[in-house]
């Protein structure tokens, strides 16, 4: 019974971490980086579908993304997509093919981009917090019913906080880790 609930907290905070990282991908960081916008969605045929679905999004250079429709008539709905997101970048259209050239960041939008990981790794931290007071609780009821001892109370609770560290240690290096690229001129 608590190895279940361990188990299903890792897993949980597993899935914190990584919808955390996708979240960081989002961030600009002054590099051409094709996750900017993976999430877009755009009007193909009557569906909202990702950009990624309609078009190959590849990397020209270290400030340059390179966006090519799969079919011609997509370039004008993909170009208007991207400047509806306000990424702060303008895309350049030649032919069938969009290129998105990356505006070099000022310090003080560096700065802003730093608050912003500093605060998506926050949250991340709040959502593995939330996972471990979770199964805290079902600890807790556990005990209630006489189903586990105080003993096996207690060391459910240290293992729980064992893997609670462990996921704050690793937003923590992610967050780090993003600052880094952010600040990197």
């Amino acid at each position: 019974m608590i190895d279940e609930i361990l188990k299903d907290a890792d897993q949980r905070m597993q899935k914190s971490i990584e919808s955390m990282r996708s979240e960081m991908a989002k961030i600009r960081t002054g590099r051409a980086s094709p996750a900017l916008i993976d999430h877009l969605t755009v009007d193909y045929y009557g569906t909202a579908t990702p950009i990624n679905q309609v078009a190959n999004i590849s990397v020209q250079d270290a400030r340059t993304l390179a966006v090519q429709p799969w079919e011609k008539n997509m370039v004008p709905v993909i170009e208007k997509a991207i400047l509806e997101a306000n990424l702060g970048v303008n895309p350049v259209t030649t032919g069938d093919l969009i290129r998105i050239p990356m505006p070099a960041l000022t310090e003080e939008r560096r700065r802003e981009m730093v608050k912003v990981a500093a605060a998506e790794g926050e949250s991340g931290k709040v959502a593995i917090r939330n996972i471990r007071r979770d199964a805290n609780n079902d600890f807790k009821s556990l005990l209630k019913e006489k189903e586990i001892s105080e003993d096996e109370d207690k060391r459910a609770h240290d293992r729980i906080q064992q893997i609670t560290d462990k996921y704050v240690e690793d937003v923590d290096h992610i967050v780090a880790e993003k600052e880094a690229e952010i600040l990197q001129v």
